[in-house]
């Protein structure tokens, strides 16, 4: 069963990965009963003096209090000279709480500062959960000491596991790659599982690397990554107020500084950071509330990269789609309608439309070839492609999204509860 007492998505991972440590990263968890008693719902990260850090946020016009808190913070530079920490709480927002939700904040950051020895300005908090509670800050800050004593370079899976909500499991991703000198190591971690449309990007992820970057270089890495992975993915079409992705770059690598993202080395880091990002986003998606199928949608053909992204969304959030998905059903009249809606340049009759390798749609018309017998029988696959072409240039995109059951409104129905 996951944290919050729900069976294990049929698509989640075979079990936690094995994640490297990152030298100068250390994590401690605990239960401090935000929400529920007997749960591990409070992480605290502490990221070593000399680190950078980047960050991006959810772009909400009702963003809760700490992600305010914590771009204001950023916008001040990311260069961590005296270290910096982050704290996570899940069961309680944070959100549409007033000016009590940054009091709570400056509470909860102001006990971390002072029990860690960093500096207020660089210590980050995170909260997820119910929308419109005031935070029980105390209970986090009686804990703070506790874990402040506790740090341990080897506490990443458990901090996975204190950051979830209606998540099913704990997400981890990490890659290697060589550097000029040494190697360069990055592991990640993250919460998901509904009010899932990043638009950066309840989501938070955070991602350490041992790199030695500059923080405007750092920011770069990470923000070029977005539109590929966490700003294409979906469960449900809601951004939320609250999510938030951090990252930290210890410096502690063997491998020479990144002065470029175009050299050789720097290039090869960004790839491994946005494989990381693309991971840990598909693994959001696979933990969709009440999911029982992840669907990666492709678009190709379209007059531009921003048309194909609007076919490509307008299909991955259509409630129709999901269900049809859900029920196993080739309806590819669906994916149609999608295609018509998205406000993108599409021609009827340079259509084509594919489940796999199986082409449905051409043409203008249902295809010579299609076999309805084969169609149902693909839709019984756990991991699915819906494939199509606009015929109309080179614009492409792919996003991830996955069905909509009635586990998603059995979860959502009684989430307050």
């Amino acid at each position: 069963m996951g944290k919050a007492g729900l069976p294990v998505s049929p698509l989640a991972p075979a079990g936690f990965p094995d994640l490297p440590v990152i030298d100068g990263i250390e994590f401690a968890s605990g239960a401090a009963g935000v929400k529920y008693q007997g749960r591990t719902d409070v992480t605290l990260i502490r990221v070593a003096p000399g680190s950078t850090l980047a960050g991006a946020f959810t772009t909400s016009s009702t963003r809760a209090a700490c992600i305010l808190d914590n771009q204001a913070k950023l916008a001040a530079g990311g260069d961590a000279p005296d270290g910096a920490a982050i704290i996570v709480n899940s069961g309680n927002a944070n959100a549409f709480t007033g000016a009590r939700g940054q009091e709570s904040v400056d509470a909860v950051t102001g006990a971390v500062a002072q029990a860690t020895g960093v500096p207020a300005g660089r210590v980050f908090s995170s909260s997820t959960g119910v929308i419109g509670e005031p935070l029980p800050h105390d209970r986090i800050i009686a804990i703070v000491g506790g874990l402040a004593a506790s740090l341990d370079a080897s506490g990443i899976a458990e901090a996975a596991r204190a950051i979830m909500t209606t998540d099913t499991f704990p997400k981890g991703a990490s890659a290697t790659v060589a550097g000029e000198g040494g190697d360069i190591r990055i592991a990640g971690i993250a919460k998901g599982s509904g009010m899932i449309a990043p638009d950066m990007a309840t989501m938070l992820v955070y991602v350490f690397t041992d790199a030695t970057i500059a923080a405007p270089l750092l920011q770069r890495a990470l923000s070029s990554g977005l539109g590929s992975t966490f700003n294409a993915i979906t469960v449900d079409s809601d951004t939320s107020t609250s999510d938030a992705l951090i990252l930290a770059a210890t410096g502690r690598s063997a491998a020479a500084p990144i002065t470029s993202l175009d050299s050789g080395a720097g290039a090869a880091f960004v790839t491994a950071l946005h494989g990381v990002m693309r991971d840990l986003a598909q693994l959001v998606v696979r933990d969709g509330e009440g999911a029982t199928k992840f669907v990666e949608v492709r678009v190709t053909g379209a007059a531009s990269d921003a048309d194909a992204h609007r076919v490509a969304m307008a299909i991955a959030n259509s409630p129709l789609v999901k269900t049809a998905i859900a029920g196993e059903d080739a309806n590819w009249g669906r994916i149609v309608a999608a295609v018509g809606k998205s406000g993108a340049q599409a021609d009827r009759d340079r259509l084509t439309i594919r489940f796999g390798d199986l082409v449905l749609a051409e043409n203008g018309w249902r295809s010579p070839d299609y076999d309805e017998a084969a169609a149902s029988a693909y839709m019984k696959r756990q991991d699915l492609l819906i494939a199509v072409d606009l015929g109309l240039g080179q614009g492409t995109r792919t996003v991830w999204t996955c069905d909509l059951t009635h586990g998603y409104i059995d979860i959502n129905a009684d989430y307050r509860s």
